[in-house]
């Protein structure tokens, strides 16, 4: 069982900027890929960038330009920088661990972090 810790949430007025923090209780390095997702009020989880153990990145459309994911293997942590945030970015928002072993794939998720983004 992986243990993800959120840190960095808050309120920010738009166009300004957050680092999120997720920190893993064991290397991220184990992880075949970690993660961030946000959920808003009423609609469904999604993929805001995922970063994989070998270093690959992939972004939602919504953000790619403005977000940038990074992992610190030394600090078993991975960081989301977001600038020129948007309200439309509020949302809660989550860390993932994904673990592969075999066939089988274990999902890992923190308790999330609530990003609101207003003047």
């Amino acid at each position: 069982q992986v243990q993800l810790v959120e840190s960095g949430g808050g309120l920010v007025q738009p166009g300004g900027s957050l680092r999120l923090s997720c920190a893993a209780s064991e290397s991220i390095f184990n992880l075949y890929d970690s993660g961030w997702y946000r959920q808003a009020p009423g609609k469904q989880r999604e993929l805001v960038a995922a970063i994989t153990n070998g270093g690959s990145t992939n972004y939602g459309y919504s953000v790619k330009g403005r977000f940038t994911i990074s992992a610190d293997n030394a600090k078993n942590t991975v960081y989301l920088q977001m600038n020129g945030l948007k309200p439309e970015d509020t949302a809660v928002y989550y860390c993932k661990g994904r673990r592969i072993v075999g066939l089988a794939s274990y999902d890992y998720w923190g308790q999330g972090t609530q990003v609101t983004v207003s003047s």
